[in-house]
């Protein structure tokens, strides 16, 4: 059954290669379009961003500018407040160890007198002294 006609086969092949190189051609023209595509993309792309992110951007910037500049300043002022009040929370320290040295020195320099006098007026009334056993630290004033 095989026929010896090659005209038939010779045409199928020629539609096929005219197909083939139709599949070609179409392919290339989608390859062609597609990069068009893209190139219009990123122009649009690269002209947005220069219209709108841009300008966008250089405010972000100067403000983020902005904000480090107050974060450095309020860093260093609260260092200096630091600094201030453990130097005032040092001389109340040391102002309320002085006083607290001088009233007892004033009161223990009273109470000694008030011995002292009471010691006196009980000696010229006759009373016999006693000695009371000095007060515990806890006591003592």
């Amino acid at each position: 059954m095989v026929t010896g006609d090659l005209g038939t086969t010779n045409m199928w092949l020629a539609i096929m290669a005219i197909v083939s190189v139709l599949e070609a051609l179409l392919l290339i023209g989608m390859a062609i379009g597609g990069f068009l595509a893209y190139r219009r993309v990123m122009q649009l792309a690269s002209e947005l961003e220069a219209r709108q992110i841009s300008p966008v951007r250089e405010k972000v910037d100067a403000i983020l500018v902005d904000v480090k500049a107050v974060t450095a300043r309020v860093s260093a002022q609260t260092e200096r407040v630091n600094h201030a009040i453990s130097g005032t929370i040092d001389r109340v320290d040391e102002t309320a160890d002085r006083v607290t040295g001088s009233v007892r020195d004033k009161v223990n320099q009273a109470v000694g007198m008030a011995r002292g006098i009471r010691a006196m007026v009980m000696s010229v009334l006759g009373h016999e002294v006693r000695h009371e056993p000095p007060a515990p630290a806890a006591g003592r004033v």
